[in-house]
């Protein structure tokens, strides 16, 4: 599938803000231990993405009720859903200095991933950081997906294309307002409405 970048240069997908808060401390600490442990980006991004799949549980799997968004936040509580996730890893990858753009899928609720460039690259490579469980085997790869959930068309699912440099607002305004997890799957919609700019392009 092909991917189109929202915003036209890189430097957005470099840049921290209050949701991928690639300066705090927090992501600091583990980016730098992170890079300690390996030699080039491209270990470093595997690294990353591995500590963020296997070290930060699924709170669905693991019966946590806390909803977390901001990156900082879901590295240092250690918990958060498929979005909460995708902000960590793209804070880590980003404090390594490896543009990372958030992206989406239309499953039976919306579900969310990154995507990677690493140097010398041409072309963006989507991961899923969700986390493992039976069923589930998403890992860390350049030459083909391996996702969590590859989409079923007769199903009515779909890969969103694009990449974002911030979260959708709609799955953040549901992060932010939701008391807990439970209260989180009542906002959360089954899809996402693409900015006009999307659906121009």
């Amino acid at each position: 599938m092909e991917l189109f970048q929202y915003e036209p240069g890189m430097p957005a997908y470099l840049a921290a803000d209050d949701v991928i808060d690639h300066e705090h401390a927090v992501v600091r600490g583990i980016a730098r231990r992170l890079r300690s442990a390996t030699s080039d980006a491209y270990s470093y991004a595997e690294a990353a993405f591995t500590y963020v799949r296997d070290a930060i549980p699924h709170s669905a799997d693991s019966g946590d009720p806390r909803v977390t968004w901001r990156a900082s936040d879901v590295l240092e509580q250690r918990t958060g859903i498929c979005f909460a996730k995708a902000h960590a890893l793209a804070a880590l990858l980003r404090a390594g200095g490896i543009p990372a753009a958030l992206c989406y899928q239309k499953l039976d609720t919306a579900h969310g991933l990154i995507a990677l460039k690493l140097p010398g690259e041409r072309r963006w490579a989507r991961q899923d950081p969700r986390g493992n469980k039976p069923g589930v085997d998403a890992r860390f790869r350049l030459d083909r997906e391996q996702l969590a959930w590859p989409v079923r068309p007769e199903l009515g699912e779909a890969d969103y294309p694009w990449l974002f440099a911030e979260p959708h607002p709609v799955v953040l305004r549901c992060l932010q307002e939701a008391v807990d997890r439970p209260h989180l799957w009542q906002l959360l919609p089954t899809a996402l409405e693409m900015p006009e700019a999307c659906r121009q392009a």
